[in-house]
């Protein structure tokens, strides 16, 4: 199915026409004709609002499972609210927005995805409600900024620290949290990625 028609099916299934589709998108009617009939590609701007109104991931409207790439200066990943072990990125629905990030400050080689911070423990760092950019990565140095998996559970994000025993802390940087310390024995750590940026609404 190509982009066109992808976005012909959803404004059907919601039955909305085309006109009251195009004040939604701000955009004039003839534009979302020329979207459905793949005469024109909607821009990134448009792209999210798409994927607001009819609640799919601009991934879905792409028919891509990869991060989404615009021209040569962009490339746009989703933002998540929770991250479930077990499951392929491409497959969790739990999509809040997305964001654009530069290329000029990341690598188009490399995975990028967002998640939304929950809770206090990395407080003042990191507040509920923040976006992180995570560079995907199956391992990190020592002190690092990481999201981890402990025993196959949700995503958790804590600073990393690798004890010379071997040992793996899972360290807060609010003080009214314990770190916790995992070796041979107890629940398995795994690293989803690392923090690259935080964005903040005021």
């Amino acid at each position: 199915m190509t982009i066109g028609a992808r976005l012909k099916s959803l404004r059907e299934k919601s039955e909305i026409k085309q006109e009251n589709l195009a004040n939604l998108l701000g955009v004039n009617r003839s534009s979302i004709s020329l979207y459905e009939r793949n005469k024109r590609t909607p821009s990134p701007e448009i792209l999210k609002k798409y994927s607001k109104i009819f609640e799919v991931s601009i991934d879905y409207i792409l028919g891509t499972n990869t991060n989404l790439k615009y021209g040569q200066d962009y490339i746009t990943v989703n933002i998540y609210g929770s991250i479930p072990a077990g499951i392929p990125i491409e497959a969790i629905e739990d999509i809040t927005d997305t964001e654009d990030l530069s290329l000029k400050e990341y690598d188009k080689n490399k995975t990028y995805l967002g998640l939304k911070v929950s809770g206090d423990s990395m407080y003042p760092k990191f507040l509920d409600g923040d976006t992180i950019i995570i560079e995907q990565t199956p391992d990190c140095e020592s002190g690092t900024d990481a999201v981890v998996y402990v025993n196959g559970y949700e995503a958790t994000l804590k600073t990393l620290i690798k004890n010379q025993d071997g040992t793996i802390t899972l360290k807060p940087i609010n003080p009214n949290y314990s770190p916790k310390t995992y070796g041979p024995g107890d629940d398995p750590v795994s690293v989803l990625g690392v923090v690259k940026e935080i964005r903040r609404k005021l």
